[in-house]
């Protein structure tokens, strides 16, 4: 039981301070020799010295992009750490995981020079075959149930379009909720009144699993001003969520930089067909592919 906060930059050893706690030979726990048969002891299996092969089963069994989000996460952390040294030692571990991860995390580091491996106190495995198990895409979802949608309206929206695609998630099990430029809602362009949910500044794409734009075109023009709005594009691109769209809406695409024809994620609303495309495609959840293109 802890009796007092340990103060200091670090709470472990070994480290590069020489400062923070120490083993205690005749303060620190020890287990009590009781003579029965023998000798009671604390011992661990020999695979507890194994200190990479786990490691490496389960980075060799994720996909492609939770690779990319394993080196992403592991060169976050790292970059802020201040010492350069303590950076190069932890890519020195990550050589004996994988060696592909270690020269990605190191360049995106700015270590020019690859550090010699780590000593293991047991040699890592290669025996182990990868676990599909392991990998949260390949056994995610098959349904977009539970998911939400945000849709972008304006003055002049289509409402029958709005009410299709809303009948089409809602029979997939997901919900939707409507941003608009005011919170109390627009007007269609056939007279009848859209509720919003969101005011657009209070409504943001990463708010949502997808995203589509049902603009008319005076609300995609007026909406290009609108920094809020580019951003709900925007970031959902980057966010790599599928985005439906009227063509009316293409002003702001282009104000936000996203391409209508980028990839397979970008999905025209023309009609039935097209409700129905998306929500299909709503059920992978992500569009993977799209990564290597809007990250580094």
């Amino acid at each position: 039981m802890a009796m007092r906060n340990p103060v200091g930059r670090v709470n472990y050893q070994p480290n590069s301070f020489g400062e923070g706690p120490r083993e205690s030979p005749q303060r620190g726990f020890r287990s009590f020799a009781d003579a029965e048969d023998g000798q009671k002891v604390r011992l661990r299996a020999e695979s507890f010295a194994d200190h990479y092969s786990q490691a490496r089963q389960f980075f060799n069994s994720q996909t492609p992009p939770e690779q990319r989000h394993i080196a992403m996460a592991l060169t976050f952390e790292l970059s802020k750490v201040e010492t350069p040294v303590i950076r190069e030692r932890m890519v020195a571990h990550l050589l004996n995981i994988d060696e592909g991860l270690a020269v990605t995390v190191a360049d995106k580091l700015g270590i020019k020079k690859l550090p010699y491996p780590a000593d293991a106190a047991v040699a890592p495995r290669g025996d182990l075959e990868p676990s599909p198990a392991l990998s949260i895409i390949e056994n995610g979802p098959d349904s977009f149930e539970g998911r939400k949608v945000g849709v972008l309206v304006s003055e002049g929206t289509d409402a029958a379009l709005l009410k299709k695609l809303q009948s089409a998630i809602e029979t997939e099990g997901a919900t939707m909720e409507v941003v608009a430029p005011k919170v109390g809602g627009v007007e269609a362009a056939d007279g009848s009144w859209i509720e919003a949910r969101h005011m657009i500044d209070g409504g943001p794409s990463v708010l949502f699993d997808a995203v589509a734009v049902l603009l008319s075109e005076e609300g995609a023009d007026r909406l290009t001003q609108e920094a809020a709005a580019r951003d709900f594009v925007a970031d959902a691109f980057a966010h790599l969520k599928f985005i439906a769209f009227v063509p009316s809406a293409f002003p702001l695409f282009v104000k936000a930089g996203v391409s209508v024809d980028a990839d397979e994620g970008l999905i025209p609303l023309d009609g039935a067909e097209g409700v129905d495309a998306f929500v299909q495609s709503c059920r992978k959840l992500r569009l993977w592919a799209r990564e290597p293109a809007v990250k580094l």
